[in-house]
Formats: structure tokens, C-alpha cells, sequence
């Protein structure tokens, strides 16, 4: 009965799409699903891969911690999003640690099971290898926007980052704490409240109920 569950829930991930009903039933059996309150760190940053991990629901981040403690936000995750793969194909530790942001459900996959799928699937080869190539591009962008833009641009850019269209208009849905915008952009908290406080009294963002955001066009003058 938990294999068949296990099933239902991987042939609804868009990375396992192209699977035959007898790949789904292999990879079901190596696989476990999960869920954890918020706060709970999922994998460490240094530890050993034994998993792959696909997010059913919720919000995680990404992120990276110096000798010091400081820490940095790599990146924030959400449902159909797959971390670990890249400890699944070179054996080396967790480049990152990741961490709920609110409560998660995930799907875990056994190293074999999905060295195996590697090796029998060329499509899901092909949708890691994308997704590590998009991976490749977003850092490459996030260091240019670190070197170039002042904070004004990088807040403005993590801003747009989490936006989405609704009706015509940019929202950001999710509440973006200020000390999770500063770990994404290198910045003190303190210096994003100012910053904040500032593209609000200008009418660049609008606070909206519930911690919303509603983001006008001109923020992205800050982005050039």
C-alpha cells in the first residue's frame, strides 16, 4: 500500500513525466515520503548524500555558513523543486544545507534507485542535466548582480525574483523576511529596512495584507 502511494506521488512530479509504469514501481520502492514543521534542517551542509530529495509542498531555502556563523541564502525552493543531485553523482558532501520555511512535504529517493534511473532513463538524464545548466546560469547571474548593482538593485532584483503575474500585476505572495532578503544579497538587516522603507515611501513597493508585496513597473529601473 505505501509503494502504491509512493507512486501516485512520483508519477505527479514533472522530472519523472517519461517514466514507464515499471521504472515508477522500481523507483516507488526506494523511495519514502516525508514531512517536517518548519525550521527543520533537511540535509546538513558536509554530510554525507545517501538521498535525493523532490519538494511536494511548502518552502525551503538554501543555504551556506562560514567558520563564523555567517550565513548566506543560496536559494529558495518550492513544490516540484529536487535537491541533491549533484552529491548523487559525485559521491562529495552536501555542498548546502537546506531548511524548511514553512511546513514541507517531500519525497525522498535512495541513491541507487536513482542512480539506476540515471543510467536507464536518457530523459531524466537530460531534465538534471537542465536543471544543473539553469543552476549554472542563475549563479552566474546572482555574481553579476552582486559585483554591479548597489543594494538598492539587489533588493530590488530578489523582489522580482519571488514575484509572479497576477492579473496584469506583480505580486509577491509569500512574506520575504528582511533577514532572509540580507542572506540572499550579502547586506545587513538593518540596511534592507532601510532600503525598504525607501522603495516604499517612493511608490516603488506597495505592502499588501498578510505580508504580501505589490511591485510597481519602475523597480525594475533599479535591475539596469
Amino acid at each position: 500500500m505505501r509503494q502504491e502511494e509512493n507512486k501516485l506521488f512520483l508519477r505527479r512530479i514533472p522530472l519523472l513525466a517519461t517514466l514507464s509504469e515499471q521504472q515508477l514501481d522500481a523507483l516507488a520502492a526506494g523511495s519514502a515520503r516525508r514531512s517536517f514543521p518548519r525550521g527543520r534542517t533537511i540535509v546538513a551542509e558536509g554530510e554525507p548524500s545517501q538521498s535525493l530529495y523532490i519538494l511536494l509542498s511548502g518552502r525551503a531555502k538554501v543555504q551556506r555558513s562560514d567558520t563564523e556563523g555567517k550565513e548566506v541564502i543560496l536559494a529558495v525552493l518550492g513544490s516540484g523543486d529536487w535537491f541533491g543531485e549533484m552529491s548523487m553523482i559525485d559521491d562529495a558532501p552536501r555542498s548546502a544545507s537546506v531548511i524548511t520555511l514553512e511546513p514541507c512535504e517531500f519525497m525522498a529517493i535512495e541513491k541507487a534507485s536513482f542512480r539506476k534511473l540515471l543510467a536507464e532513463s536518457p530523459e531524466v538524464s537530460m531534465a538534471v542535466m537542465r536543471q544543473l545548466v539553469g543552476r549554472l546560469r542563475e549563479a552566474d547571474r546572482k555574481i553579476e548582480t552582486l559585483a554591479l548593482l548597489d543594494v538598492y538593485g539587489r533588493v530590488a532584483r530578489v523582489l522580482l525574483d519571488f514575484s509572479e503575474d497576477v492579473n496584469g500585476e506583480r505580486i509577491v505572495r509569500n512574506r520575504l523576511p528582511r533577514q532572509e532578503i540580507a542572506k540572499m544579497i550579502g547586506a545587513s538587516r538593518e540596511m534592507v529596512s532601510r532600503v525598504m522603507k525607501g522603495l516604499e515611501t517612493e511608490g516603488f513597493v506597495v505592502p499588501l495584507p498578510e505580508g504580501r508585496m505589490l511591485l510597481r513597473e519602475k523597480l525594475g529601473s533599479y535591475t539596469h
